[in-house]
């Protein structure tokens, strides 16, 4: 099998080493690498073991870098999957993470992730998992505390009642 060869005028090493310059980013840095090597000599698959990528990875640089020349280099945005909360819903998330959850007849202090999930449920009708409702928070700007613990002392008859039940089981044995 003869080896592959990058055949796009554009893309040479001087170019490449301006782009790694200019441009910030670990993967696109790694690409200009990756094909930097290949233009000196190197094979995909050792240019794959180099950087921990399959060599399919490299092999669909050097098509594409043949394709579009030194545009290959950078990262194309991609949609994503689309969000279940709309502009109207992500208002009233907002506005309501201002008040107390309790002012919305849910029987707690703070906001969380269920929380958030039940408000969302019965304001907005949006069924959401309690990980993508702390994802929401955080992306609104909001930030999770830690949950203030209170411990109830036991009253004095409670107390009285467990020391006398230690004393009976300590003695039978």
């Amino acid at each position: 099998m003869k080896p592959l060869k990058i055949s796009h005028s554009a893309v040479t090493s001087k170019a490449l080493l301006r782009m790694a310059d200019s441009i910030p980013g670990a993967w696109i840095g790694i690409r200009i690498a990756g094909l930097l090597l290949l233009l000196s000599g190197w094979k995909s698959t050792a240019v794959s073991r180099l950087f921990g990528l399959s060599r399919q990875a490299v092999v669909d640089w050097v098509g594409k870098a043949n394709r579009q020349g030194l545009n290959s280099i950078y990262d194309v945005a991609r949609s994503g999957r689309p969000t279940r909360l709309d502009r109207v819903a992500q208002g009233k998330l907002e506005k309501a993470l201002a008040k107390s959850p309790e002012q919305f007849g849910l029987p707690r202090s703070r906001w969380d992730g269920v929380v958030v999930v039940e408000f969302l449920r019965k304001e907005c009708n949006v069924e959401l998992k309690p990980r993508q409702a702390r994802n929401w928070l955080k992306r609104l700007g909001f930030v999770l505390k830690r949950p203030v613990h209170r411990y109830i002392q036991a009253s004095n008859k409670g107390v009285a009642r467990f020391r006398r039940g230690l004393k009976k089981n300590s003695t039978e044995s």
